[in-house]
């Protein structure tokens, strides 16, 4: 069985709080050994900590999701850069823009996207980045950051923006979507692109490929993902998974890590 990362995982869901315990254990038979919890406002970061704190090869970063905008005040960014200091995330995210969402501010949006670019780069920490309908913006803003290290996650964009993103530095995180039939220019994408830029991702709860559509994702399906992968690069799965799960490591400083 290989051994796989999930970079992309909101474990601290409510929808996994009557079996989170269950998840995990089927995410370890699985073979999932790394996993990574991006927060998604201020009120998520003590409950991903704790995750932290009591799995082993459950690793967190700290945002403010573009999505709960809502949720968000300004006072926030001041105590992720506390969070940031004190309890050394392996990443600032999940952050971004999203104009397809109704009802989202994008001057706000980019108020907080900006500011979290800036932490990451005074503190030397990867991204985890949200791009809905904004991906040109993204990539335009990231260039202006002068951000190189990061991921893009659940990737959607065209073959001209990937190519970007490469020469960037940047990773594309790829998940249950590319599994669906209808997915062909991402499967196309995925299919040529530079191992060395891709990474695996659940994205669960959300996200379910084709074989669970309609049902609640989770990490252990990632192995669906990675099967098609393989098959889209005629390459073996242990390869991919090899190839991914050092991309993660890599991306994320895993292996300079004392708690690893």
């Amino acid at each position: 069985m290989p051994i796989l990362a999930d970079s992309h995982v909101h474990l601290d869901d409510p929808r996994f709080d009557d079996d989170r315990g269950d998840v995990l254990a089927r995410a370890r038979r699985a073979g999932l050994n790394t996993l990574i919890i991006p927060g998604v406002d201020a009120a998520s970061w003590t409950k991903l900590l704790a995750l932290h704190h009591a799995e082993p090869g459950v690793y967190v970063a700290y945002g403010l999701h573009p999505m709960f905008l809502a949720r968000h005040q300004p006072c926030h960014l001041d105590t992720l850069k506390q969070w940031l200091v004190r309890e050394r995330p392996v990443a600032v995210g999940e952050i971004g823009l999203d104009f397809h969402a109704e009802g989202l501010d994008a001057e706000t949006q980019r108020q907080y996207f900006h500011r979290q670019l800036e932490l990451a780069r005074e503190h030397d920490l990867p991204v985890i980045v949200h791009a809905r309908r904004a991906l040109d913006e993204v990539i335009h803003t990231l260039r202006r950051f002068d951000i190189r290290r990061g991921v893009v996650h659940s990737f959607s964009g065209s073959e001209q923006q990937a190519r970007q993103l490469w020469q960037l530095g940047m990773h594309l995180g790829i998940g249950g979507p590319v599994t669906h039939a209808r997915a062909q220019r991402l499967q196309r994408i995925v299919a040529n692109m530079p191992i060395e830029h891709l990474l695996l991702e659940s994205d669960a709860p959300d996200q379910p490929g084709a074989g669970h559509r309609g049902q609640r994702n989770e990490p252990a399906f990632i192995t669906e993902t990675l099967r098609c992968i393989a098959r889209l690069r005629d390459e073996a799965e242990d390869a991919i998974a090899a190839a991914t799960l050092a991309n993660t490591r890599r991306l994320f400083g895993l292996d300079a890590r004392a708690d690893t």
